[in-house]
């Protein structure tokens, strides 16, 4: 079997790796892959104004249960890097948003996954590393809308 023609397989192999230096690049920031992609989402909703996103909308963002959402969110509320914003509960929409803490956590995040994305890092020209990212999309909504 050649490798070039199971370009799944290959992108398998190659999240293998990417997964483990997002371990480490989140480590040295004090994060966990999905705790980053919590934090990272709040405040991209909070700079563009629009309402908190609900456990559901960021289980599909960091691409967890709804339930491990939960817990997600009460590490990070008990860690002082998220508010809630009212009760929330079973079937009631809670309001989250970045503490000081928080937003000091993903500005010390930041740098490290642009390093860590960096088209040099990766072994590409910036043209390349575009495409990369299109070509990744166009796989991944394909294969959603497959899901659905």
């Amino acid at each position: 079997m050649q490798d070039d023609a199971v370009p799944l397989w290959e992108l398998v192999r190659t999240a293998h790796v990417v997964a483990r230096g997002f371990h480490r690049v989140f480590a040295e920031a004090g994060l966990t892959p999905t705790q980053f992609g919590v934090l990272a989402e709040i405040a991209d909703r909070e700079r563009a104004g629009a309402p908190s996103p609900s456990q559901a909308e960021l289980a599909r963002v960091v691409l967890l249960r709804p339930q491990s959402v939960g817990e997600l969110v009460g590490d990070l509320v008990g860690r002082g890097l998220v508010r809630r914003d009212g009760p929330g509960g079973r079937g009631r929409r809670a309001g989250l948003e970045l503490t000081a803490d928080g937003r000091v956590a993903l500005d010390r995040a930041w740098p490290l996954v642009r390093a860590f994305n960096a088209a040099e890092s990766l072994g590409l020209d910036d043209d390349r590393a575009a495409e990369l990212v299109a070509m990744l999309r166009t796989v991944r909504e394909s294969l959603s809308a497959r899901e659905r």
